[in-house]
């Protein structure tokens, strides 16, 4: 149950820093008219496309279009925009979690796993070089500690990318049941860990996650000391600037984390930084301002070899939901950091608890006829083609319930809104 627990936290504050890296990088994108300007220009071809519908619908990868529609329609592309926005949504009403339904989302809607986690990566990799061009914070950069990250990382998106190619290449349903199920796992343990703990907020008690901000106590814990008493040579020294002789920590343990976080990235398609934080400042002992300049740059190199070299040179990555999807987030982050001003913590710590319970069902419920068609049950077809439905309509109910509900919010109190800024 203590592990458990801790599990928790540290998923917690992963998702957490990654929502504000996120709204900071939207935030930073808006606010330039040049980049503005740069991703119309890219969002206009697509969109004529999209209105003139010249192209066949015509199949992609290898003919396997009886398992999504992987190809360029009109509908596909306004969807991705929905999934975009429904995701920075969650990002900026709730702080936590909006990466996490997307690769789910796309999936939902048809896309197969494999383009849904090349395509999330690519998406994060775009809105991260348009973000932090001229980046203050990337001052706060340890050379040292990123590139002994980044050569874990690297190696870690090259493992995770071999998975999953290698069980699309095998047989492309075994793709689409292993990336489901790592999303069932992941989704259910975290949602359900977060509704026991917003059913004890409701009633009074200390949540799960308890500590600070980020869910865990500040400054180090007992399991960075140990880290850090590890003498494995080469030791990088760190935060020097904040303590006498700074710190030290030996190169492999930083470059086994950066292992953990390229696989993650590139089979879950989430982002490098979802976890980095939590794990440079709770297991490397780093402090949060080294932490946040150097996760910034990791970031953008681990999320852009993963989707260019693991996925998009090998045409697992499909540019037009990219486009769409940054075009919705950009929107939806906003709408939704503004709405916390306007609504209640409890019921936005609610909120999160559901909309994660909802991607969980609906990749749990994905998963019968995944194994039906590949003979290792045998229920009817009716039946898993209804179980599906039926998780497909579940979660697609809740994000558009809490879409309706954020942007009710939102207008409702447009007045106050303005009055602030």
């Amino acid at each position: 149950m203590q592990f458990g627990r801790r599990l928790y936290t540290f998923l917690l504050s992963s998702s957490q820093a990654y929502a504000a890296w996120d709204l900071e990088i939207s935030t930073s994108i808006l606010k330039k008219r040049g980049k503005i300007l740069l991703l119309l220009a890219l969002a206009a071809p697509v969109l004529l496309i999209c209105a003139a519908e010249a192209y066949e619908a015509r199949e992609m990868l290898g003919g396997k279009s009886a398992y999504a529609p992987a190809f360029h329609t009109t509908t596909i592309f306004f969807a991705s925009i929905a999934v975009g926005l429904a995701a920075g949504l969650i990002t900026g009403c709730i702080g936590a979690g909006g990466g996490f339904i997307i690769t789910p989302a796309l999936m939902a809607v048809g896309v197969k796993g494999i383009l849904a986690v090349g395509t999330d990566l690519f998406h994060i990799f775009a809105k991260a070089i348009m973000g932090t061009t001229v980046h203050k914070k990337l001052g706060n950069v340890s050379v040292k500690l990123a590139v002994a990250f980044l050569a874990g990382s690297g190696i870690g998106t090259v493992i995770g990318g071999a998975v999953n190619k290698g069980l699309y290449k095998a047989d492309p349903l075994l793709s689409e049941l292993f990336i489901s199920t790592i999303y069932a796992v992941l989704l259910g343990f975290l949602g359900f860990y977060a509704l026991f703990d917003f059913l004890k907020a409701t009633r009074g008690s200390k949540g799960v996650a308890g500590g600070d901000a980020h869910g865990g106590p500040a400054g180090m814990t007992g399991l960075s000391v140990k880290m850090q008493g590890l003498t494995l040579p080469p030791m990088i020294t760190f935060d020097e600037d904040l303590m006498p002789g700074g710190r030290r920590i030996s190169g492999w343990i930083v470059a086994g984390g950066g292992v953990a976080v390229g696989l993650l990235a590139a089979i879950m398609g989430v982002g490098g930084g979802f976890v980095t934080f939590p794990m440079f400042v709770y297991i490397f002992g780093v402090s949060s301002m080294t932490t946040v300049g150097t996760d910034i740059l990791q970031i953008i190199f681990t999320a852009g070899f993963a989707s260019i070299g693991q996925y998009a040179i090998h045409g697992y990555v499909f540019y037009t939901l990219a486009i769409g999807m940054l075009l919705g987030s950009l929107l939806g982050i906003q709408v939704g950091a503004l709405t916390t001003k306007v609504v209640k913590g409890i019921h936005i710590r609610g909120f999160y608890a559901i909309s994660i319970i909802a991607g969980f069902i609906n990749r749990v419920a994905a998963l019968p006829k995944k194994l039906v068609e590949l003979e290792a049950l045998n229920w009817s077809p009716g039946l898993v083609n209804a179980i599906q439905d039926a998780g497909n309509v579940v979660f697609w109910i809740v994000v558009v319930f809490f879409g309706v509900w954020v942007f009710s919010k939102f207008f409702l109190n447009i007045g106050k809104l303005r009055g602030e800024a």
